[in-house]
């Protein structure tokens, strides 16, 4: 009998199960409240907006082109429309600097695909987003961890990445609410990226993919922005902004988008067409309706929801959480990161939340390349009410409370 491990190519073994995906099947469960998807509230989304849109698109004369082959680059009213949006954050591109991806995490598999060979180095976030790391195991890289403190120099990271076999390819990192952390990295830490990437010679990858959900505080620029402002054209530049509309519109329609200097994006149309030829035509022509009517209506629809609950996550850790546990307070986004006293475990931890307190999250030890920091976990505010908040909080801090005595004992 066929033996299928003998012949998987060797990148099959660093594919790994999501843990977030699999966590994802609590939802169904009535009696759990999740705070482990980082998804967004489907009671949120637009949906009359896109039902209009689909009706429009297939009573027009549109109805062909929709369900029709369309180019790799992706449908040009949508990428036109990206334009104008762009210029509002401070990136000057044309459409040729847009590609429209299957959301955003394909255009991050094809990232990892154009610039890693096998036993090169990714430098990411310790912690960085789950999904990153799945899109970029595929091609058998090395990762180090990115500090913008300014307390390692160039020469270290390739010095490690030579010792480790290859050379340091790109920065991936989330500038703006970071998932899983919540936290935004300030102006000053992303000039020093677009140094580093200067005196590394290596790509940055910006992930956007919460840009649009601020509740408080100052915006900062994109990193892509501060670069164009430096270099003076799009052209010049080494960042790569990846943006979706899954946090904003919808997820299920799985559109997203790389805006780059222009040999780039011409790589990635090729890559497109080897892949799936392009993105599905009548979902972006549906996403290019709905987006040029109704964006601005729909983030201030979300922005409120989503803050509120952001409040409500921050108030109740405030009250029921032991004293030795601290905790990140985001400006955006959808999480809020959770650091549980030394030798506790996050995995553990979720076992019995689910069994004894029906609460569930996502251990922390999940977003770490090297698999450290188990004494951590996010948890996701999008999907609970106000109410369902306080009380999942209120269950959780009495588990950890009790965790906290049995070590001490």
């Amino acid at each position: 009998m066929l033996n299928w491990e003998d012949i998987f190519a060797t990148r099959s073994s660093r594919m790994r199960a999501s843990e977030i995906r699999e966590l994802l099947k609590l939802l169904d469960r009535p009696d759990i409240i999740s705070f482990a998807g980082g998804i967004p509230d489907p009671a949120l989304f637009p949906s009359d907006a896109f039902r209009n849109a689909y009706a429009e698109i297939f009573v027009g004369d549109q109805a062909g082109a929709a369900l029709q082959y369309s180019v790799s680059e992706g449908f040009l009213p949508l990428r036109q429309w990206l334009v104008g949006e762009m210029a509002t954050i401070g990136i000057a591109c044309t459409t040729d600097n847009i590609f429209i991806t299957s959301g955003s995490q394909q255009a991050l598999d094809y990232l990892g695909k154009l610039f890693l060979s096998p036993g090169d180095t990714a430098l990411v976030g310790w912690p960085t987003y789950l999904g990153a790391l799945q899109a970029f195991n595929a091609y058998e890289p090395n990762y180090d961890q990115l500090t913008l403190s300014g307390n390692r120099t160039p020469d270290s990271y390739q010095a490690a990445a030579e010792k480790a076999g290859g050379a340091v390819k790109f920065a991936y990192l989330s500038a703006d609410f970071a998932n899983p952390t919540g936290e935004t990295v300030d102006r000053a830490a992303r000039e020093r990226l677009l140094a580093l990437g200067d005196e590394l010679n290596i790509a940055v990858i910006e992930d956007a993919a919460y840009q649009s959900l601020r509740y408080d505080g100052e915006a900062v620029p994109p990193i892509l922005a501060l670069e164009i402002a430096q270099k003076g054209s799009i052209e010049a530049t080494r960042t790569l902004y990846c943006g979706s509309f899954s946090k904003t519109l919808a997820p299920g329609l799985r559109v997203g988008f790389v805006v780059g200097a222009a040999p780039v994006i011409r790589k990635l149309v090729l890559m497109k067409q080897a892949a799936d030829l392009h993105s599905s035509t009548i979902n972006q022509m549906v996403v290019a309706h709905v987006a040029t009517r109704h964006f601005p209506a729909q983030i201030a629809k979300i922005r409120a929801a989503y803050g509120a609950r952001r409040d409500a996550m921050l108030a109740a850790l405030a009250s029921y959480m032991p004293a030795d546990t601290s905790w990140t307070r985001p400006q955006g986004g959808m999480f809020v990161w959770v650091t549980l006293p030394e030798g506790m475990d996050g995995a553990e931890l979720l076992a019995r939340s689910v069994e004894t307190e029906k609460v569930a999250f996502v251990p922390g030890q999940a977003f770490f390349a090297d698999r450290s920091n188990a004494n951590t976990l996010r948890l996701s505010f999008s999907c609970a009410n106000e109410q369902m908040i306080d009380e999942g909080i209120k269950r959780l801090g009495r588990l950890i409370a009790g965790s906290v005595k049995a070590l001490a004992a």
